[in-house]
């Protein structure tokens, strides 16, 4: 699939401010799931410089910075970008022998890398949510701890306990919340499948991007999901908002063990003020 996508950003101030740096993660990744065949960035009032870095994820982040004698209402940030989307079986892979069955029992160098992604409560180094663990228990019980059984279960069971609910701004729910409430935006079930992932011992991150959906409408938000690490496989994503293995309908822009780390925009200003944030988004198949 070929996408066009054309996204802007834009915050307003209550009074005139001076923008410090800022932390810009809408670069689509470009990897054997996806390439990104054009890009451009306009930002306004214009940084004095633009950095583009690759963070300890492995994100595109974009660092801008600005001249401290400007003042402004607003900062706006756009971007356009063409991707084309490769992985149209999403199911194509052989796992490792040892893979199959839950729990694993990871290779101790491989274990070391994989760290971060298997600790719980948003990776803050907290003990799992314990009703993230039950969860886990339940389904592995139903399943018979066989680990594609596993996912597909827990990724149908949040889709279709959980209501759907959009929260432009603030940081996900608490797993355990979002499960006992049965009600969550994309990133609050996004760490809630997570969280259950790392409960049974899969290694889990956080991806937040962009989703075809329905190719009907003409409202269109960024979107967020999981990808879990599969020996033999490597990370494969699973979209618990909509039910739906990750295949090349989904955009994928950033990544990590922390929700917080694939945040699209990130930054402050001098002052204490209140700000708004609008944006304006569309997404068009081109093929």
């Amino acid at each position: 699939m070929r996408y066009h996508i054309a996204h802007t950003t834009t915050y307003t101030y209550d009074r005139p401010v001076s923008l410090l740096p800022h932390a810009v993660r809408l670069r689509p990744r470009s990897d054997v799931t996806q390439s990104l065949n054009h890009f451009t960035l306009q930002v306004e009032p214009t940084p004095l410089q633009v950095a583009e870095n690759v963070d300890l994820d492995g994100n595109s982040t974009l660092k801008l910075w600005f001249a401290p004698e400007i003042e402004t209402t607003h900062l706006a940030i756009a971007i356009t970008s063409e991707v084309e989307t490769h992985r149209d079986n999403p199911f194509l892979y052989l796992l490792e022998p040892w893979a199959i069955q839950l729990p694993f029992d990871y290779p101790t160098s491989l274990a070391q890398q994989l760290h971060p992604y298997l600790a719980g409560q948003l990776a803050l180094g907290q003990a799992i949510d314990p009703i993230a663990l039950q969860l886990a228990q339940e389904i592995h019980y139903q399943t018979a701890g066989n680990v594609i059984s596993f996912l597909a279960e827990l990724n149908q069971r949040i889709y279709q306990t959980c209501e759907y609910t959009i929260r432009e701004t603030g940081e996900p729910l608490s797993p355990g919340i979002t499960w006992s409430q049965k009600v969550g935006s994309c990133r609050d079930v996004t760490v809630l499948f997570m969280e259950v992932c790392r409960a049974i011992g899969l290694a889990a991150r956080f991806v937040s991007g962009y989703q075809e959906g329905d190719p009907d409408t003409a409202e269109f938000h960024l979107h967020a999901w999981a990808e879990v690490y599969l020996p033999g496989a490597g990370w494969r994503g699973y979209d618990p908002t909509h039910g739906l293995a990750v295949g090349d309908r989904h955009i994928a822009v950033a990544a990590s063990a922390i929700p917080s780390y694939a945040a699209p925009v990130t930054g402050a200003v001098r002052g204490n003020v209140r700000s708004e944030l609008s944006y304006h988004l569309t997404l068009k198949r081109l093929d």
